[in-house]
């Protein structure tokens, strides 16, 4: 028993020296420390970082660097620790710095290690400013701010929010996200009205006063991006002034979000106050070696710091698991120099004793190059996941969206993935959604992300002033020394329609555009213009939605159902121009169209006939005459030719069709004309005002006259009017008498006036097109959507019809034609090609058939190979002038006695052996005794 006791024993003493004859054989590499260690964040990294070193050399015996800690307090002051790390790098000869805790401290100490060529490596500053591209010799082992601003555009965009105010601190690492997120909301169309800036060392009383002027407007959507113990301040302050109620979304960042419950002094009463928020958060993959280590860094933790682990809520975060990975890193990459580089390292270094600080005998590392470059390198997989520097950066794909709650603390609702945004849960990324959500005051109802002011403003709505055209609208009871007036018009109950429709009250006064004394202050462009320039909260008026406008301000849907910009004209009576009205049916092509084909169905009808039939033989002039007469006397079925041959009779057919549809249609045309349309347009095309240098009239402010430049027509052409009346009378005097050809206007107005004078004038067009009337309001304005909503309600059901009755149908009831548009009678070509083309085709087809059965008949002449080409056209020309005696017609003829047919066909067969030529018609000799036509 003794021997196995002393054995034990023995063994157990070898065992200890190994360490020992192994640390003898290792090289020291000296690292800074620098953190606020009178924080608990800071004592909770700096536990992280020595349990991470023991941690990687108790696993990794063999290696023969070891690294040790330089620990420096930085108290929370950026001077403090730029001094510490410059003492770090000068006299202690450090060849890294681990921190510094925040980013302002950063953005100094980052410049040291440049200089020096020492690497800075920070798990706490996560500021965007803060470009590890830009400084070769720092390493970012924290997520950057400037990842999450895609999230939080994913939860905006999600909701429909249009506006969104940040909260951050006036310091580098509050400003250096605002950049990016406003440009992420900026890719979704939604604002930024308002920047609220925190001093980092704010008072109560500093954060009540902004609160309460972020409470007095109407955005309700906040993001907030600072420090933990200052954004702590700010929900508590929150809470008691009433922000945390229902309607109030707010948002916190991950660097928030990750340090929630790690604070020993908030995490009592921490949730209670921020019940309802939106956090994002880093995530951190579950693993066993995370809950190893969490295990076993809370015991430390409590060891070294006499906490009691029962009462005591401190946790770990994710910055806890960046440092803890971070030193790892480093640890490794030293290694992978070797000693020998380190330690010829420490002999070129130039140090001045005495503590001095003086940056003119700073040195410059000799490891300092390939130890950033084997950084650079480094990868593992490690206890926040996968280890990796991106350009000096550490980076992450996803996001954990979680939400507060008041007794249960963080619930997790989603997941956002780089490149599949919002997700349910990691294992199905297809359900492209968060989870259920208990917004601020219980609500579980998504807020609307607006609200009206707390000071009850009421809402500064611009109208129109007029002398006339009032049926939209009219100022009246206008108080000049308030400059509010009343209005009446059809734009303005539809507006009181759509504010009964909305879910909330609005409160709103009227306000006209004029100057000081009572006229009008502009055009319609102008008064729009105001509600960019925030003189007006909105502009409710016949204001038309346009490309321009909609630069400045946004538009409601349009709440007239007509649209578009139309002529209004005199109109003519159609006999005055009587003489001619026969020629009015048909346009001029389907004239010529028609003659054309007349003197082809004869030429067709000649071709075919004309061997077989007496009645298209005999002088050429008399064929000629024949052959039109018969072709224009199927026009009024009075032809008394007769049509032998069966292809002129198909070609007849489907001619004598054609003929039908034409004089059907021209006598309804023509009928239409005389009996129905008895007023015409004076101008049909705008371009014949143009080209004339005739004026047209527009109504005064309207952007008409910007349409009307724009199409080419000169100022001095352009003529104004304010009325109806004004209208009436310069379309009365014309252009030769100094009033207008026609007046250029958008149809909503027109309707009204050609009610009035429908007997006189008339519409063309729309000849330019708008998308209608529609109530202004600023860019961005929560309104438009729910006042939109509203239009559709209105004009959907009964009201938009008894609000159209009340002001429009009892005018339109004085004219029995109350919307007379013009449209044109004539027939032309286009409505009868297709006619055409089938009578073209039929008869060219005939032709076709005719010519190979008169060329086959005939082919000895053609293959003789005797007779010159010349000569074969000639010969087949005069075969065709012949009669065809083989046709039943003179078959017919010849069986008959004695009727003198005998005499000519002998006459004409003998010619034709004695000169192998046909006799010309002209010529031959016809005389026939005894015929039926000599008696």
């Amino acid at each position: 028993m003794m021997r196995f006791l002393l054995l034990v024993i023995v063994t157990w003493i070898l065992m200890m020296m190994i360490p020992c004859m192994a640390q003898n054989d290792t090289t020291s590499v000296k690292v800074g420390v620098v953190l606020d260690m009178e924080t608990q964040m800071g004592k909770i990294w700096l536990s992280c970082i020595e349990l991470g070193l023991s941690d990687f050399y108790n696993s990794h015996p063999h290696f023969k660097t070891r690294l040790i800690l330089n620990i420096r307090d930085s108290k929370e002051d950026v001077v403090t620790a730029a001094s510490q790390a410059l003492d770090l790098i000068k006299n202690v000869q450090v060849k890294a710095i681990l921190g510094p805790h925040s980013s302002s401290q950063a953005k100094f100490i980052i410049d040291l290690g440049q200089k020096a060529q020492v690497p800075i490596i920070s798990f706490s500053a996560t500021s965007p400013s803060l470009i590890p591209s830009q400084n070769s010799y720092f390493f970012q082992t924290a997520i950057s701010d400037s990842s999450q601003v895609k999230a939080i555009n994913s939860i905006v965009k999600l909701f429909g929010w249009r506006k969104v105010v940040p909260i951050y601190t006036a310091n580098e690492y509050g400003e250096g996200i605002i950049p990016y997120l406003v440009d992420a909301l900026g890719e979704i169309d939604v604002r930024v009205p308002y920047r609220s800036v925190i001093p980092p060392l704010a008072t109560d009383d500093q954060i009540k006063f902004e609160l309460y002027k972020l409470n007095a407007m109407q955005t309700r959507v906040f993001v907030v991006h600072m420090s933990y113990d200052l954004g702590l301040k700010l929900f508590s302050i929150a809470k008691k002034i009433g922000m945390l109620e229902r309607g109030y979304v707010w948002i916190i960042t991950q660097d928030f979000t990750n340090l929630l419950g790690s604070s020993l002094e908030y995490s009592s009463n921490i949730f209670s106050s921020m019940e309802g928020v939106l956090g994002i958060k880093t995530f951190v993959p579950q693993s066993k070696e995370l809950d190893n280590l969490k295990i076993r860094w809370k015991a430390k933790f409590y060891k070294d710091n006499n906490l009691n682990n029962f009462f005591d809520a401190t946790k770990l975060n994710v910055m806890g698991y960046w440092a803890y990975d971070s030193v790892r890193a480093l640890a490794l990459a030293v290694e992978k120099i070797g000693s020998s580089i380190v330690n010829n390292d420490a002999k070129l270094n130039n140090v001045t004793n005495g503590g001095s600080t003086d940056l003119d005998s700073f040195g410059v590392s000799k490891i300092g190059p390939k130890l950033l470059e084997t950084l650079s390198g480094t990868r593992f997989e490690g206890i926040a996941g996968n280890f990796s520097l991106d350009n000096g950066q550490l980076e992450t794909l996803t996001f954990q969206i979680v939400n507060i709650v008041n007794g249960g603390g963080e619930r997790e609702i989603g997941f956002w993935i780089q490149k599949l945004g919002l997700v349910r849960t990691l294992l199905n990324s297809s359900e492209s959604n968060l989870g259920p959500i208990i917004w601020p005051g219980e609500s579980t109802l998504p807020p609307k992300g607006w609200d009206f002011a707390t000071n009850g403003k009421r809402l500064r709505i611009g109208i129109p002033v007029k002398s006339g055209f009032n049926e939209f609208v009219k100022v009246v009871n206008y108080d000049s020394s308030t400059n509010i007036s009343d209005a009446t018009g059809f734009t303005i109950d539809v507006f009181k329609a759509v504010v009964k429709v909305l879910p909330y009250a609005l409160l709103y006064d009227f306000f006209p555009y004029v100057k000081d004394d009572g006229e009008s202050a502009g055009t319609y462009d102008d008064l729009v213009y105001q509600v960019y320039l925030g003189k007006y909260d909105a502009v409710v008026a016949d204001s038309t939605i346009r490309a321009n406008r909609s630069k400045y301000v946004d538009f409601t849907l349009p709440y007239t159902m007509e649209s578009g910009v139309a002529m209004v004209v005199p109109m003519e009576d159609n006999k005055r121009k009587s003489a001619w009205i026969f020629i009015k049916p048909l346009t001029w092509d389907l004239w010529i169209a028609i003659l054309c084909f007349f003197l082809f169905i004869g030429f067709v009808v000649w071709v075919l006939e004309h061997r077989i039939n007496e009645d298209f033989r005999g002088p050429p002039s008399h064929q000629i005459g024949t052959s039109f007469w018969f072709s224009f006397s199927t026009m009024v079925f009075a032809h008394k030719e007769r049509v032998i041959s069966n292809l002129a009779r198909f070609v007849l057919i489907i001619w004598v069709f054609v003929i039908f549809i034409l004089t059907q249609s021209y006598t309804a045309s023509l009928t239409s004309l005389l009996t129905v349309q008895q007023l015409q347009p004076t101008i049909s095309d705008i371009n014949q005002l143009l080209k004339s240098g005739q004026r047209v009239g527009y109504l005064g402010n309207s952007f008409v006259y910007g349409l009307l430049r724009q199409t080419g027509f000169p100022a001095s052409q352009i003529v104004a009017f304010d009325s109806a009346e004004e209208c009436d009378q310069f379309l009365t005097m014309g252009n030769a008498k100094g009033g207008v050809a026609a007046v250029v206007e958008e149809t909503p107005n027109m309707k009204p006036f050609l009610a009035q004078y429908c007997n006189k004038y008339t519409m063309i067009g729309p000849i330019f097109k708008t998308d209608g009337f529609g109530f202004v309001f600023p860019k961005g304005s929560p309104l438009v959507g729910d006042v939109s909503s509203a239009i559709l309600n209105v004009t959907e059901g009964d009201e938009m019809n008894k609000i159209e009755r009340k002001w429009f149908k009892n005018e339109q009831n004085t004219c029995s034609n109350s919307d007379p548009k013009t449209s044109s009678n004539n027939l032309s070509l286009s409505n009868f090609w297709g006619l055409f083309l089938i009578a073209g085709v039929s008869s060219l087809f005939a032709l076709i058939i005719f010519a190979i059965m008169f060329l086959h008949k005939h082919k000895e002449v053609l293959l003789d190979s005797n007779v010159s080409l010349g000569k074969k056209i000639k010969v087949i020309f005069e075969n065709f002038d012949q009669k065809d005696l083989s046709s039943h017609t003179f078959r017919k003829n010849n069986d008959q006695p004695n009727d003198g047919y005998d005499t000519d066909v002998v006459e004409i067969i003998t010619s034709t052996n004695n000169t192998n030529c046909p006799p010309s018609p002209s010529t031959t000799n016809y005389t026939i005794p005894n015929s039926p036509a000599s008696m």
